[in-house]
This record gives C-alpha cells, sequence and structure tokens, in this order.
C-alpha cells in the first residue's frame, strides 16, 4: 500500500467522488473517479432492480450508473461499510455497501445492500474495474419514507458501519432481508458472538 501526497487523488478520494457523480447526480464527477477505459460488471442477485450487465470505458458507466440511474431515483445515499484509509492509494479495495433511495415517479423506497469491488491504476490513481455485486434490494411502500430517511440522514456519510445502520433502524418489518445480510460478519451481539 501507499501513501499519496495531501493533493493527489488517493483510493478513498476516488470512491467519494463516485458517490458524488452516482447519489447526486453530478456526471462530470465520474473523471474523477474512472479512467477513459474503465470496465463496470454488474453481478444482481436479485430481480428487483434492474442494470445491464457490463459497460465498457467511462462514457458507457456515466450513462449507466449516473444518467440513466438519476432519472429512476433520487434522494439517493449510498454507504460504503468500510474505509480504505484517508491517504491510501491502493491496487484493489473491496467492501460492502448499503443504500437507501426512492423512485421518482412512485415515490417508493428502496433499500439495498451488496458489495464492491474496485481496480485502481497507480497513475493517476483513478479506478479502472468496478464490479458491483447488488445482494438484496427492497421494494417498499412511499409512506415508510419519512421513516426511513430520518433514519438514513443520522448517518455517517458515506463511510459508516453496518453496526451502527442495524442498530438505529426503524422497526419496519420489511427491512429485515437487508438487516439480515448486513449482520453477517459485521454486527456483533451483547454477548460477543457475531450475530
Amino acid at each position: 500500500m501507499s501513501i499519496a501526497s495531501a493533493s493527489s487523488p488517493t483510493t478513498a478520494s476516488v470512491m467519494r467522488n463516485y458517490l458524488h457523480a452516482k447519489d447526486e447526480n453530478r456526471p462530470f464527477f465520474m473523471t474523477r473517479a474512472f479512467a477513459s477505459d474503465a470496465s463496470l460488471k454488474m453481478t444482481l442477485r436479485t430481480a428487483a432492480i434492474a442494470f445491464p450487465p457490463h459497460a465498457h470505458g467511462r462514457e458507457a458507466i456515466t450513462e449507466t450508473l449516473v444518467r440513466t440511474f438519476g432519472q429512476t431515483y433520487e434522494n439517493v445515499y449510498t454507504f460504503y461499510l468500510d474505509h480504505p484509509g484517508e491517504q491510501a492509494l491502493l491496487e484493489d479495495y473491496a467492501c460492502d455497501w448499503f443504500v437507501a433511495m426512492n423512485e421518482k415517479a412512485s415515490g417508493r423506497v428502496r433499500i439495498g445492500c451488496g458489495r464492491y469491488d474496485w481496480t485502481f491504476q497507480r497513475e493517476p490513481h483513478l479506478a479502472t474495474s468496478l464490479v458491483i455485486t447488488i445482494e438484496t434490494m427492497l421494494d417498499l411502500p412511499a409512506d415508510t419514507g419519512p421513516s426511513v430517511f430520518g433514519w438514513i440522514t443520522t448517518l455517517p456519510y458515506p463511510w459508516t458501519d453496518a453496526e451502527r445502520v442495524v442498530q438505529t433502524a426503524p422497526p419496519i418489518e420489511a427491512l429485515a432481508p437487508v438487516m439480515q445480510w448486513l449482520r453477517r460478519g459485521h454486527v456483533t451481539d451483547p454477548l460477543g458472538s457475531t450475530a
């Protein structure tokens, strides 16, 4: 692992720029996240959301993850559940993620989780490959929005931890599949064993 100088991009800043682009619908940030010839692979373990399985090149990735995505969803909050280190320059990095958003047309709430597998080039430090695995994506009624977004906006963004997500979740029974996935290997019960 290398350490970046204060002014150069780091693994964390590249990951943050990706969320500036995707969550905030700011496509120009993709030039600060992905190399021009980067690749994207989507692995869907749920039928509750649709994405093309591959995109090649920064423009195609931007079209998929920012422009098209932003036409459908708003109030997007994606959380990384692990941090690479503020000054790290990594060749690859894998971490779990958690997302909440709502559909523009219907107001329905989407809650999901999965894994990011990143690969980076050294100079300039940008992503050359991203594999997004979507493990679970819940589709909740619009009337859950106030509870969900009240909860989500109290979490540290964009880096938080699974335990905090689970411990602060509102008592909405439909959240159970995501909470169960987040608990695996991340959340410790009061007796000290992994929940």
